[in-house]
């Protein structure tokens, strides 16, 4: 097998990726197109590992990590996102600018300095 197959088949599936985390607004499709990118980063690894007939194997076993890595990924992205959906009500990226509590866009600055100090005192 040709080595040019496998290679321009992982970077259509790295271009379609970068396309979606550019593109996409929604929160789940970004992380779905980060995953590609990363599949196509693993085809890579394995199909250079077979091309230079490696004894090691070390990149099927650097793909084992980048899978294990984007499991690890996926999961956190996901609560990150579920929480976000819960909070602000959509999983659109372009709404979720501020991290605070939605109920409460703007606190109160807390006192600092000799304000905090005339605040204890008087108290």
């Amino acid at each position: 097998m040709h080595l040019a197959y496998p290679v321009v088949l992982a970077a259509l599936l790295f271009s379609v990726g970068v396309y979606g985390v550019l593109a996409r607004r929604n929160a789940v499709l970004v992380l779905m197109s980060v995953e590609l990118m990363l599949n196509a980063v693993n085809l890579n690894l394995v199909a250079f590992d077979t091309w230079l007939r490696d004894s090691l194997h070390a990149g099927q076993a650097l793909t084992l990590f980048t899978i294990t890595v984007a499991a690890a990924e996926i999961g956190l992205g996901l609560a990150i996102v579920l929480l976000l959906f819960r909070a602000r009500g959509t999983a659109d990226i372009d709404r979720a600018t501020a991290l605070g509590d939605p109920a409460e866009p703007f606190a109160e600055e807390a006192p600092t300095g000799a304000e905090a100090l005339k605040g204890q005192a008087a108290a």
